[in-house]
């Protein structure tokens, strides 16, 4: 199935007092660029997440934002910097003595004082990597929904955009078909206008009708534009991501219109040439976001 690379997913899990929230967003980018934000004790899962994310996508700028809350018992204990509450004592006492102010200080008020508590988590890497993977899976189980879902609207759009295309190209290709009777019905028109009734070259006639066969002729173009949109229409199927093949596609399919456009001599072919390259835009713009 084809997939965007917009999306956005959330994942949460929580394990006696331990919670663990994920959430992963993405827009368009050539390759595959991962950020990802997170306690500075959980640096060493990096690596792990990096590889289960590429293990989903292949392409898009994302970030990953990762935040842990630990209510319980487990991985948490607290440091008291003693050294640093010695010499906050040691200061204050000489404070209060050269100010002859009364020295009150109990220990609650020192646990307060700047860098005097410390919170840290315990290392117990096994346990934080197991937790931590089930809300990333989570999450990217959420992300991969919502790409999916936003590419297969993407994929409709687009594919009636082509359909349109391919209606148009055979259009042109009916037209394609009279261009050179036309010309040579104009043209003897134009010669027994200018000259007497039965002086007319042949031979100089036929060479100009060749000459101008040979300018106008778009059947190369257009057995490619068609071969283009066949294969455009079978890549939109595929479940593999295909991004940067139809891009590249698209722009030999606007190719092969713009050299149509420049050869045909006809109005009608014309027109459909500027309404064809008017979806094209659009099918642009659209697979700018396709995985």
């Amino acid at each position: 199935m084809i997939k965007s690379m917009t999306g956005f997913g959330r994942g949460k899990y929580e394990n006696e007092g331990r919670i663990y929230t994920v959430e992963i967003k993405s827009v368009n980018h050539k390759y595959a660029d991962i950020s990802i934000r997170m306690p500075r004790f959980l640096n060493s899962v990096e690596d792990k997440i990096r590889k289960r994310i590429c293990e989903y996508i292949s392409r898009g700028k994302i970030d990953v934002f990762i935040s842990f809350e630990n209510y319980s018992n487990t991985g948490v204990s607290i440091k008291i910097n003693k050294e640093l509450a010695k010499e906050y004592i040691n200061q204050l006492k000489e404070l209060a003595d050269e100010t002859d102010v009364k020295f009150d200080l109990n220990v609650i008020d020192i646990s307060k004082l700047p860098e005097i508590l410390k919170l840290e988590n315990e290392d117990n890497e096994e346990l934080t990597t197991n937790e931590l993977m089930f809300a990333v899976d989570n999450a990217l189980e959420n992300f991969v929904a919502m790409r999916e879902k936003e590419g297969q609207r993407l994929v409709q759009d687009i594919e009636k955009r082509i359909y349109l295309i391919k209606d148009k190209v055979n259009e042109i290709t009916e037209f394609s078909s009279t261009l050179v009777e036309d010309y040579i019905a104009k043209l003897e028109t134009r010669v027994n206008e200018l000259l007497k009734p039965g002086i007319v070259d042949e031979t100089r006639l036929s060479q100009e009708i060749v000459i101008f066969s040979d300018k106008s002729s778009i059947e190369e173009e257009l057995t490619r534009l068609k071969s283009h949109i066949s294969q455009f229409l079978e890549l939109m199927k595929q479940s593999s991501p295909v991004g940067k093949k139809i891009d590249f596609l698209i722009q030999e399919i606007n190719r092969e219109v713009n050299t149509i456009g420049s050869k045909a001599n006809c109005l009608e072919i014309t027109n459909r040439v500027i309404e064809i390259k008017t979806e094209v835009e659009n099918i642009r713009e659209q697979i700018q976001n396709i995985e």
